[in-house]
């Protein structure tokens, strides 16, 4: 008897673990021979701990699942209380279009053999015969943009790193996954380690890195220690070496180390403040040195690329915005989790279609798109295609691909003055938009809630400087959020207006 129980974050918080050893437990109690094995998410959130069992049909979901339901799992998988039917077939698995995750939650992460089964290594082997031109020309014809907010084109930042002179070149994967309603780069740690190991191993044959980094928030220790024992795999498989080694350093929490230059600081042991650019990282970067900095996803994302070629990936998406992405679905839903496809789908979409409306059955009122900096958007902006470009026309940003759904209820007001004290108290102090934008900027927002009118427009002023003067993402787009709520829900900050009349 084979049983799949994850090990993500997610399910562990919910039980997995328990979960697990009851299977065992119960197993040895009934003197039946049971194979637990810890697999990653398949992004059914509501549904996890999903427990899978191997059946002659294939493989059976059964969630969530306490550790009550084990001793039901003896007998018949189908005829199980929380059966939901083969979860290949499930309504949320067969909408999507799974290349970057296509093996996560399928295979035993810590597995090579499982990788190479399901594809792994096919692009790093494609990879090795050919010229470092040849495989930045691959990547730029792709289409493939950063995932991890500014969707800068990977080809151009390889490119530049690739034919930039130095004696040592480096891979640094930003895994500081910050943002509330994201957690796909957790995820795909968890359950597919290899697939970044083999996408940084393909980063530094195109640029002529010897060495890696990926860079993990404390806050992750599963993801932590997948990956670590996943390096030492690769490492005694001879997939790392000498021509291109890497190794896992952990971050201390601070939310701006998920901007690059920040990252870099931190990772060479200094504090992590904003570096001014020029120079960029692609040129003087780790240690001086020529430097790829790109997100858990973009380095993922790569293998499929090389193995099944630009032109497979390139023709999924939607005007500039090509291949796909993963949607990390949040707030009150009813269905929350990670979603992959094409980009192209509307927000209404989403929304209401994939993530099924609020949990509450209250209208949805906001979802903001882009984590914590993300602007909020109404309904009105529920025909809008997910692409960087389209959001940007609305105000917005796609950055990391994660929703957060409010319904009817939620004080815009009380969310535009979370966006900006979380700035407050984030800000690494570099740029004095920031520092001190930030802290006058909740100021302002606390004398709106009291009633103040004239302070509506100084917030505006205030936005607009932050916007156009700080050094990083944290305080440039900080204006975001807050300016979306002043201008899609003003009856949220109406108590100023009513107090001028």
């Amino acid at each position: 008897m084979k049983v799949y129980v994850p090990l993500d974050s997610a399910a562990v918080a919910l039980g997995a673990d328990a979960v697990a050893t009851a299977i065992l437990t119960e197993a040895a109690r009934r003197g039946v021979e049971v194979e637990v094995i810890r697999n990653g998410s398949r992004g059914m959130v509501w549904l996890e701990p999903l427990v899978e069992v191997l059946t002659e049909a294939g493989r059976m979901g059964i969630g969530p699942m306490t550790v009550a339901d084990v001793p039901a799992l003896f007998g018949s998988a189908a005829r199980h209380p929380k059966a939901l039917g083969l979860v290949d077939e499930l309504p949320w698995m067969r909408g999507q279009t799974r290349l970057t995750f296509a093996r996560v939650g399928v295979v035993d992460p810590l597995s090579l053999d499982d990788y190479r089964a399901h594809g792994g290594l096919a692009g790093l082997d494609r990879a090795k015969a050919m010229s470092k031109a040849e495989i930045v020309a691959e990547v730029t014809a792709s289409g493939l943009r950063g995932r991890g907010g500014a969707g800068f084109p990977t080809g151009i930042k390889w490119k530049t790193v690739s034919e930039a002179p130095g004696d040592r070149k480096y891979i640094v994967c930003n895994a500081d996954e910050g943002d509330s309603a994201t957690f796909a780069d957790r995820m795909l740690m968890e359950g597919d380690p290899f697939t970044l190991i083999e996408g940084m191993a393909i980063a530094g044959l195109a640029c002529g890195a010897t060495k890696g980094f990926v860079y993990i928030r404390s806050e992750y220790p599963v993801a932590i220690r997948v990956m670590e024992a996943a390096v030492v795999i690769a490492r005694s498989a001879g997939i790392l070496g000498p021509q291109f080694d890497m190794e896992i350093r952990v971050g201390a929490g601070a939310y701006v180390c998920g901007e690059e230059t920040s990252l870099l600081n931190s990772l060479e042991g200094k504090r992590g403040i904003v570096r001014a650019k020029p120079p960029l990282p692609a040129l003087e970067g780790f240690m001086g040195k020529p430097t790829v900095v790109n997100n858990v996803i973009s380095l993922a994302s790569i293998p499929v690329i090389l193995a099944k070629g630009a032109a497979f990936y390139q023709n999924f998406g939607h005007g500039k915005s090509r291949g796909t992405i993963p949607l990390q679905i949040a707030g009150n839903v009813a269905r929350g989790g990670l979603y992959e496809c094409a980009f192209g789908l509307t927000l209404g979409e989403i929304v209401d279609g994939i993530a099924g409306g609020t949990a509450t059955g209250r209208p949805v009122k906001a979802v903001q798109v882009g984590g914590p900096l993300g602007a909020y958007h109404p309904r009105k902006d529920f025909n809008t295609p997910f692409g960087y470009e389209d959001f940007a026309g609305q105000g917005g940003l796609i950055g990391h691909a994660g929703l957060t759904v409010f319904d009817d209820s939620a004080d815009m007001l009380a969310q535009a003055r979370f966006a900006m004290e979380f700035c407050a108290i984030e800000s690494c102090g570099k740029c004095t938009p920031c520092r001190i934008g930030a802290v006058r900027g909740t100021e302002t927002i606390d004398r709106i809630a009291r009633g103040d009118a004239d302070a509506i427009p100084l917030l505006t002023d205030l936005c607009n400087t932050m916007k156009s003067g700080s050094l990083c993402a944290l305080g440039g787009f900080t204006p975001y959020p807050v300016m979306s709520a002043l201008t899609h829900f003003p009856d949220d900050f109406a108590p100023a207006r009513e107090a001028a009349e």
